[in-house]
């Protein structure tokens, strides 16, 4: 179980790099310098924002994918953002997908 667990990982960080090579570079003025404040959810809009990113992984991620074993939140973010070209989601989608991943 544990060297399946480790494959896995392995794998999924393999493809997250090559993924990047591929990913355009952005212009120096497309990049923020600023980190944004994390947002404050109530505990009803977590519980929504929580069911909803279930609902968009299913649909959208759930056509090749077992939801994976918890992953670092920076990790599960890499991941999410380079898949998000692949299964052609939106920003939203990704958004409460990575919600969900993370929580």
């Amino acid at each position: 179980m544990k060297t399946t667990i480790t494959m896995v990982a392995g794998l999924l960080a393999l493809f997250s790099v090559i993924c990047g090579m591929a990913q355009p570079r952005k212009n120096k003025k497309e990049i923020s310098s600023a980190p944004s404040a994390p947002i404050v959810y109530t505990a009803a809009q977590a519980d929504a924002m929580r069911i909803d990113g279930e609902q968009r992984f299913r649909a959208n991620c759930g056509r090749c994918h077992a939801a994976p074993h918890k992953f670092p939140p920076r990790m599960m973010s890499t991941i999410v953002r380079h898949m998000r070209v692949r299964a052609t989601i939106t920003d939203e989608d990704m958004r409460r997908i990575l919600y969900y991943m993370t929580q």
